[in-house]
């Protein structure tokens, strides 16, 4: 950050902080928002070649907002990340406008490129089975084989964020039959544990060689860490290798299944919204989507007139 002011620095950090503590932002949102605003900051003070204090950010015009976009655009950075990133200098300008008392109209009407949203890639009833049945064979530890079965059945029989999986502790095993969850931005919900995850947890509790104790993380690595997420995403990794699964077939698409099998059973979508802690139903819809193309897939294969 040694190309920005110090007024502009203060006032990101200031920012920051206030995403932190009062928006309830997690820390790689915090992270991602300071790298994005730092840059642009950067940019634009390398861009009119002079220090760009407060008064001067003020004055940004859409000229030097295009220059940004083309600058920053390239092979590494697409669509995607564009619009990602100037959101957060969206919100950033947002805030600073609101304290400094500036009209921030060049930056906030600056349009994010087009990019096609992703749809979710969830996994079929049988690969999500046969994935767990391959991790249960995989190690040659029988806990470390519980520990990573006890993990995919959290994330798909309840739902669950790879982070929040990994975030409980000693404290909340055995598993109760609905689990108090905090997810992204501190957003508390109730998620109700299936037995089949709870014998899961229960099995790997009663195989780990470590102590459970209430405040240490309840899912532990081969030397008694913490479990990490890539270790998770390294054991699904192997597993798929061998069922000849595609690469999307990653633990957050567990969790993409979990929404899309009730959906299919006939779920609410309200109902599913809650249980995975979607602050937005329009984040929840994008199952919706799947669905119809699934259902369209069939029809288009099937159906004598789809051609």
């Amino acid at each position: 950050m040694r190309l920005i002011s110090p007024a502009a620095r203060d006032a990101l950090q200031t920012w920051l902080n206030h995403q932190r503590s009062l928006k309830g932002a997690a820390e790689n949102t915090i992270t991602a928002y300071q790298g994005d605003v730092a840059d642009f900051l950067a940019f634009i003070t390398a861009f009119k070649a002079e220090s760009q204090g407060l008064a001067a950010l003020a004055q940004i015009t859409i000229t030097d907002m295009r220059a940004w976009m083309a600058r920053t655009r390239g092979p590494d950075v697409g669509p995607r990340s564009m619009a990602r990133k100037l959101s957060a200098v969206k919100a950033f300008y947002r805030w600073l406008a609101s304290r400094e008392g500036f009209e921030p109209t060049a930056v906030l009407s600056t349009r994010a490129p087009k990019y096609q949203k992703k749809l979710p890639r969830p996994l079929a009833v049988d690969a999500a089975k046969a994935l767990i049945d391959c991790v249960e064979i995989q190690s040659d530890r029988p806990w470390v084989s519980a520990r990573d079965v006890a993990v995919l059945t959290l994330l798909w029989g309840c739902g669950l964020r790879i982070s929040e999986a990994l975030a409980l502790t000693g404290r909340d095993a055995p598993l109760p039959e609905s689990l108090r969850i905090f997810g992204k931005g501190g957003k508390e919900r109730m998620v109700p544990v299936l037995p089949a995850a709870r014998e899961a947890v229960e099995n790997y509790s009663r195989l780990c060689p470590y102590p459970k104790t209430p405040d240490a993380p309840l899912f532990r690595a081969i030397r008694g860490g913490p479990l990490s997420a890539r270790s998770i995403a390294k054991v699904m990794a192997d597993a798929r290798m061998q069922l000849g699964l595609p690469a999307t077939a990653t633990p957050h698409a567990m969790r993409h299944s979990f929404a899309t099998h009730l959906l299919d059973a006939g779920g609410d979508l309200r109902a599913i919204q809650e249980l995975l802690g979607h602050a937005s139903l329009s984040t929840t819809q994008a199952y919706t989507a799947v669905d119809t193309a699934r259902l369209m897939e069939v029809y288009n294969r099937a159906h004598p007139k789809a051609g």
